[in-house]
Parts: structure tokens; C-alpha cells; sequence
């Protein structure tokens, strides 16, 4: 652990700072060095120490095309090595503690304003802290498991930076309790939704948190990755309970002007989230206040344009509903593969709204002129920029209109979190408790699929599909993860859901991507499948993805962090 906790210099604002310092997500002036004890004597002070956090580490930008990439939703030009398990341990690196050393250090030093400053006046910064100390750690338990927790600020030479490992429970519980606190720190205003955090995010957060730990601690038992004594319930009822303070709010609501064709596909393409009822946080660019930032670089719509390798999989299109609510297996609705707009015909309209088909508008010109996705299709694969290896082409988050298309500095937004997931995990956690009710689904469930025109999920006449990813579980627990799917598909959930369900042997393992008939387009470099379908791996993983499954849930620790500290371990397979 030294590696990874030695001493590093304080950054804080220049004096310009001082002067100019203002919330904006995207207003964040550069960070320079000053002398520590010059620093956290006044409330401003925390905020602008605290504005260093407000980064692309923690607050991504919607990605191109979407972030799904290492799962089994999207296909680009080579497999994901995770899934193919080809990951080797590096020589060298770090854990990625540095976050935590800065966060620790403000703990410490924030107590200088008690007594002379009011706790009103600071205790939303104290609140971030403790919300960015819980994600710091979230996204360490995610990668390694076990990990050292540490509440100090150390020196080079302190013995505790040589502990072993915490075990995951205790990590995970220590980030609840430091989203408890950011809960009760954060200012309870709904705001502008791009500034800074408030009390319903962190328990979104908590929501999150536990619902992975709980499923984790049950789907990994008596696995190398489980945990002794494991108390899943104990989590899945802080997921409840965190989620219906959110929903309870009554701040928030699913977003639907009525139009079910175009409705989701229209919450990933508004130009500004500030009031929208179901966009929880969202980044705001603004060129004129962000132009050169590092963070800066957007171009989403300008690359979505095109495929240029990337396409979203047959495997999760086949999880689409048709618009009776049924699954396409073994339904007479259901118009087969022939052509994409015939697959595609009486499915669920987050479909459609997702992917592109040949009728939809690909461009709008300033002048009004409309161009279809037709105008792609009938060149697909022709190029590289026109290379789509399952024919899928993405359109979620993509917007049409060519005055947004901008190379580099496009003012695109991009969603970071949403009321849907709140939904999404009360409802998930619900039903592992084994207490889920038609008025649980009603209140989560429900809007979700009123959004689209979708049936409601009705309990008692759920239709049975041969074809569940997970036949071992009841019917509600699939229905309830083939909604998430869906309506999270490219928002980047997919492969943390595929992780704490332990579910790699099931859709990973083996397995390939494929995509739609080939026969639909005119020329074809990818490989096909024996009945026809485009097969693009079929080469590269001939025997399917080679996923371990007793070692790639975890990532390995770098060996030199190994050596610096013999009280670590290797986690299992590695």
C-alpha cells in the first residue's frame, strides 16, 4: 500500500480562483499548489478543495455510442479482454488510493471551522466528502474485493500502510454508513441538477452500493469470491429503503410528455436537463466557459453519425418484448428476421428508440432537409466508418439534427444519473426479498413501461419464455432484470450486473455476440453464423468468450503493490 498512499502534494485553487470560483459543473478553474495551512479556515475554502472531485473520474461523460461494451449488449471491432479472459497481472501500477489520501486529508482539516464558522455554512461540503469517499471505495470493491480500508492520513513510513485487507462486508459497509453521512450533509434542494450533488443522489448511490453487495453476497456464495456468514437481506433492505427515499420525495418522476415513439429516445438528446422530473445529475458544456478544459473533449452526435465498429448485439435485441407484452419466443406476432424492420415490427418501442432502422431520420440539414438511416444501411460494411459488426446500428443518445454535430466541442449534455434506476433497484431488491408486490411493480415498473405504451407486468400472468437468461430463477426476477436491461442498455450497468449476479456462466462463457441476417446487406467482411447470422467474433473467439470464472470477477493487484506490502494478497486465479 505505500505505492499507492505516499504523501502527495495538497491541491487547491490559485488565488484567480478565489476571485472567480463558481458552481458550474464545467466552470472549474485549474487547481495549483499552496500552502496547506493557509488553507481551510473558511467555508469557501471547502468548496473549492471539494471542487477538485468534480471531474471526469467521477462524473463520465455519456460515452459515444454508449458504455456497454464490455458485456454482452454491444459489439466493437475486437472482444472485450475481460470476457475473453486474456487479462495478465501488470509488473507495476497502483489501487488507485490517491483519491482517498485527498479526501482523508479534509476530514482532517475541515474540523478547523468548528466554533468559528456555523455548520450550516459548510456542511454540504462535508457531505460531498463523504459522498466521494463512498464512490472512491465502491469503485475499489468493484475491482479487487477485499481492500484495505483507511480512515488516516499517513505518513511514508506509518505501519498501517502495510495492513491486509478488510474483508468486503466491512468495505461495504463503511460506504453505506459514509453515504448515511453524505445523505444527512447534502442539501435536500432538487437544484439545477449540474452543480454540485445533493442528499438524493447519495442515496441513489446507497441504493446502487447495496443492491450490488447484497446480490454479490448471494449469487457468489460459496464461490472463492463469497462471503462467510453472508447476510444478502441485510443489504437488499437498505436498497429498499434508500430508493423509497428517493421516490417518496416526490422531486422526481419519470419523463413522459405522452408520446410513446418518441419519449425515450428524447430524454437522451435534450440539449438541457435543468428541471427535467427524471434527470437526477447531468454534465453541462458550455464553450464558452469550457473550451480547453481537458474534460472538455465531446463529440458524440458528430461520431454517432456513423457505426465505425461499434453495434449493439442480437443477443440483447432478442430480449425485446413484443408490444403485447410477451416475449418474441414462440409468439405469432412476432414477424422474424427476415429484414430488421420486420423483426422490429410490434416490439417494445424502446427498441426502435435504441436502434436505428433503414425509415428513421438519420440527419436533419439546417435547412430543414431529412436524410434516412437508409442512406448507412445501404452501405453498410462498405467501409470502415460504415462498419457495423452485427448490423445493429446505435442510436441512443445520438440526435440527428447536423447543427449539433460538432468535431471535438460539441455542448452535447450528457446524463449521469436518472429516477429509472431508482425504480429499477427498489424494485430488483424487492423481489430478492421475496416481498414484492403488483403495487411494487405499479410504482416502479409501470411508469417505466407507460413511458413506451408497454403492458404493465402483471404478477400473476407473467408469460413464460424458454428462451429466460436465467431459468433457475423465478419468473419475476427474470422479467424484472430483462427490464433493467433494457431500459439501461448503453448507460453502462450491464457488466456490474453481469458481475454481482455471478452470472458470466450463463450469458458469458462460451458465448459469442451475434447480429442480424446477413443476407439484408450488400457487403458483409464479417463472418456468419451456420443459419445466416453475422457472427463478427467467429474468428477471433472460435470456442466463444474465455471468461474464468473463477478469477475475472476480480481484477489482479499489480505485483509491485504486492511487494511493497506482504500483508496483501493475490485475489483468486491470478
Amino acid at each position: 500500500m505505500k505505492n499507492f498512499l505516499k504523501r502527495s502534494s495538497i491541491l487547491l485553487l490559485s488565488c484567480a480562483a478565489l476571485i472567480s470560483c463558481n458552481d458550474d459543473f464545467l466552470e472549474r478553474l485549474p487547481l495549483d499548489e499552496v500552502a496547506a495551512e493557509k488553507y481551510f479556515t473558511k467555508p469557501l475554502d471547502l468548496e473549492i478543495y471539494m471542487n477538485q472531485f468534480y471531474n471526469a473520474s467521477y462524473f463520465p461523460k455519456y460515452p459515444n455510442y454508449g458504455a456497454d461494451f464490455n458485456s454482452d449488449n454491444m459489439v466493437a471491432a475486437v472482444p472485450d479482454i475481460r470476457l475473453q479472459g486474456t487479462r495478465t497481472v501488470s509488473p507495476t501500477g497502483n489501487m488507485g488510493y490517491a483519491n482517498v489520501r485527498s479526501l482523508n486529508y479534509f476530514f482532517a482539516e475541515y474540523k478547523k471551522l468548528e466554533g468559528v464558522h456555523s455548520f450550516d455554512s459548510y456542511k454540504q461540503y462535508l457531505g460531498e466528502a463523504y459522498y466521494f469517499k463512498a464512490v472512491t471505495y465502491f469503485n475499489l470493491l468493484k475491482l479487487y474485493g477485499d481492500i484495505p480500508w483507511v480512515d488516516n492520513v499517513y505518513g511514508t513510513t506509518s505501519p498501517e500502510l502495510y495492513s491486509p485487507r478488510s474483508p468486503r462486508e466491512f468495505v461495504a459497509d463503511r460506504i453505506i454508513g459514509c453515504l448515511d453521512s453524505a445523505a444527512m450533509y447534502l442539501s435536500s434542494d432538487k437544484t439545477n441538477g449540474y452543480s454540485r450533488i445533493n442528499k438524493w443522489i447519495a442515496l441513489l448511490m446507497q441504493s446502487r452500493v447495496a443492491l450490488y453487495e447484497g446480490t454479490w453476497q448471494k449469487y457468489h456464495n460459496g464461490t472463492v469470491f463469497g462471503v462467510a456468514n453472508a447476510n444478502p437481506n441485510k443489504y437488499f433492505e437498505i436498497a429498499v429503503k434508500a430508493s423509497e427515499a428517493v421516490m417518496n420525495s416526490g422531486l422526481y418522476s419519470v419523463y413522459n410528455s405522452g408520446k410513446p415513439n418518441n419519449d425515450y429516445y428524447d430524454l437522451f438528446t435534450k440539449r438541457d436537463y435543468t428541471g427535467n422530473s427524471e434527470v437526477m445529475f447531468w454534465r453541462r458544456y458550455d464553450n464558452d466557459l469550457s473550451r480547453g478544459d481537458a474534460d472538455f473533449t465531446n463529440d458524440r452526435n458528430f461520431r454517432m453519425a456513423q457505426p465505425v465498429g461499434r453495434s449493439m448485439a442480437k443477443e440483447v435485441v432478442d430480449q425485446y418484448l413484443m408490444a403485447d407484452g410477451k416475449p418474441i419466443t414462440g409468439n405469432s406476432s412476432f414477424g422474424g428476421y427476415t429484414t430488421i424492420t420486420q423483426e422490429f415490427q410490434n416490439r417494445d418501442p424502446r427498441l426502435t428508440q435504441t436502434i436505428a432502422t433503414p425509415d428513421q431520420v438519420w440527419k436533419i440539414a439546417a435547412d430543414g432537409k431529412i436524410q434516412n438511416w437508409s442512406v448507412i444501411y445501404n452501405s453498410l460494411n462498405s467501409r470502415t466508418d460504415l462498419e457495423a459488426p452485427t448490423g445493429y446500428i446505435i442510436q441512443k443518445g445520438y440526435d440527428p439534427h447536423v447543427i449539433y454535430h460538432v468535431q471535438q466541442y460539441e455542448e452535447t449534455p450528457s446524463i449521469l444519473f436518472r429516477y429509472a434506476e431508482v425504480l429499477l433497484n427498489y424494485i430488483e431488491a424487492k423481489a430478492e426479498l421475496g416481498s414484492a408486490t403488483q403495487a411494487d411493480i405499479d410504482k416502479s415498473i409501470k411508469p417505466l413501461r407507460d413511458r413506451v405504451g408497454m403492458p404493465n407486468l402483471i404478477i400473476g400472468s407473467i408469460a413464460s419464455d424458454a428462451k429466460w437468461e436465467f431459468p433457475t430463477l423465478t419468473p419475476l426476477l427474470n422479467e424484472i432484470r430483462r427490464e433493467r436491461r433494457i431500459e439501461l442498455v448503453g448507460e453502462g450497468f450491464r457488466w456490474d450486473d453481469i458481475a454481482r449476479w455471478a452470472a458470466a456462466d450463463e450469458v458469458i462463457v462460451g458465448k459469442r455476440p451475434h447480429g442480424f441476417l446477413a443476407s439484408q446487406i450488400k457487403v458483409n467482411p464479417f463472418p456468419v453464423d451456420q443459419n445466416g447470422f453475422l457472427d463478427p467474433y467467429q474468428k477471433a473467439i472460435p470456442n466463444g468468450y474465455g471468461f474464468k470464472l473463477g478469477r475475472d470477477y476480480l481484477s489482479p493487484i499489480p505485483e509491485n503493490e504486492l511487494v511493497l506490502n506482504d500483508k496483501l494478497t493475490q485475489n483468486p486465479g491470478w
